[in-house]
């Protein structure tokens, strides 16, 4: 196996992992906000037990969150040398922004946010929490930031030429506000939020499955539906928006997410089925013009296949049509949890029904695969360009690197990565079988080992 091949495998295996922690711990933020926000308003005791259950599991999420990201930085280093010296200029500036907005404001606050609860006011606390959730909201932007100007570049400008050909900024914020940035953050910001409310109605449909804490899941169920049926609808506004951008600005990437490869009026929109590359077509439940009236509200405008493009510009087109399709289902499978969870909800029967609390467990799965999937989606999709028709990925690798360090770390990462994960996995089940009724009991025996024995009441 080359050099470059294995350098792609290590890169997928890092941000693959990394890209499980920052949605679950940008949604969790949320949802934090909105509990101790009701806990504010009305003064009861379970929203601030809510809040408080629920930041002991943002604490891992951010925790290996932040650990796996600076892999990533190391990567760019030793595997990606000649595609860092072509957008170091551009990415400088956005990962610069990112650590000066993101990280100083998270790990300003953060430990009031965690430790604070009793020793400081409400309002701190509250202010303090705030602070974390935007500057976990902020990492993203930044990132999506970097990763959109992949897709779509702007603000720059090329100096030097062949191999000492990089980009120079020219506008930081065209750079920013690139073609697909809008579009992009929304949709991978509503996917952090499903992230973080369906593992809130996970763990509320498991306490309900044990017939435990029942107070508290109903509450967190409740503000969970809610809050599940808001971001679904607004995902799929998202989803469309963020269509029409791609085949706009990156018309072979749709043509391959939708399996096109002739340019015909009426372009029909793939339901499901399989792509023949070879013979150029697909075989596929199909509803004629439906895709032509979403991405151009006209069912005759046809939509750009894949032979008015070179075949070597071509994504792998099975692969990316597969990932996509995988992420609307997602979708699906999402929706249908929230319409269960309702039914559920209206008949009171949380505590009775089996199948559907299952089905809700297991619903914490459904945006963890929405995510991955669109994101390889995203990133596939733009092959073989590393940096959209300026750098292929070919020539983005490093020239000194060798295939047996790379296979050497890619081993390293997978050991450690599974134990981490593993890791996670065992402190996360720990928390949660533990509960939220815990009462800091640990704190109360502090308290009464360091107190005047003489003030103690029999």
């Amino acid at each position: 196996m080359d050099v470059l091949l294995l350098s792609r495998i290590q890169f997928t295996i890092n941000i693959a992992f990394h890209y499980l922690y920052p949605p679950l711990s940008i949604g969790l933020s949320l949802m934090i906000v909105i509990m101790e926000s009701l806990f504010l308003k009305k003064q009861k005791e379970i929203y601030r037990q809510m809040a408080k259950f629920w930041t002991k599991i943002f604490s891992l999420t951010f925790a290996l969150g932040v650990a796996t990201g600076l892999v990533q930085v190391f990567g760019f280093g030793s595997n990606w040398g000649r595609y860092s010296r072509f957008v170091g200029n551009v990415f400088g500036s956005a990962l610069a922004a990112e650590g000066i907005f993101a990280f100083f404001l998270e790990a300003g606050f953060i430990g009031i946010m965690l430790f604070g609860w009793e020793r400081f006011s409400q309002k701190v606390h509250y202010i303090s929490t705030i602070c974390v959730a935007v500057g976990a909201h902020f990492s993203a932007v930044w990132i999506v930031a970097a990763n959109s100007w992949m897709q779509t570049p702007a603000g720059f400008k090329i100096e030097g030429v062949g191999r000492e050909a990089r980009a120079v900024l020219t506008s930081f914020w065209q750079m920013v506000f690139n073609p697909s940035f809008l579009d992009r953050l929304t949709h991978v910001i509503i996917g952090c939020w499903l992230t973080g409310v369906f593992m809130v109605i996970s763990v509320s449909a498991y306490y309900f499955l044990k017939k435990r804490e029942l107070n508290f899941a109903k509450h967190c169920m409740k503000i969970g539906l809610i809050m599940a049926l808001v971001f679904s609808l607004l995902q799929l506004v998202s989803a469309d928006s963020t269509g029409r951008g791609v085949a706009k600005n990156q018309p072979e990437k749709f043509a391959a997410m939708e399996g096109i490869f002739k340019t015909e009026e009426k372009t029909a929109m793939n339901i499901v089925g399989t792509v023949d590359v070879e013979k150029k077509k697909v075989h596929a439940l199909q509803i004629p013009g439906l895709l032509s009236f979403f991405i151009y509200r006209n069912f005759k405008t046809p939509i750009l296949g894949l032979e008015n493009f070179p075949k070597s510009d071509w994504p792998p087109v099975s692969s990316v049509f597969q990932l996509y399709h995988l992420m609307i289902y997602m979708w699906g499978a999402m929706f249908l949890a929230v319409i269960l969870g309702f039914i559920l909800w209206k008949r009171k029967a949380f505590e009775t029904s089996k199948w559907i609390n299952r089905y809700l467990i297991l619903s914490i799965i459904f945006p963890f695969v929405a995510n991955q999937a669109g994101w390889f989606t995203a990133e596939l999709g733009r092959q073989p360009w590393i940096v959209y028709r300026l750098l292929k990925t070919s020539e983005g690798v490093s020239e000194s690197i060798v295939s047996s360090q790379v296979i050497s770390s890619i081993t390293m990462f997978i050991f450690i990565y599974l134990l981490l994960f593993f890791l996670f996995l065992f402190l996360m089940d720990r928390k949660i079988k533990v509960g939220p009724e815990q009462k800091d009991f640990v704190k109360k025996m502090d308290d009464t080992i360091y107190r005047d024995p003489y003030q103690l009441k029999e």
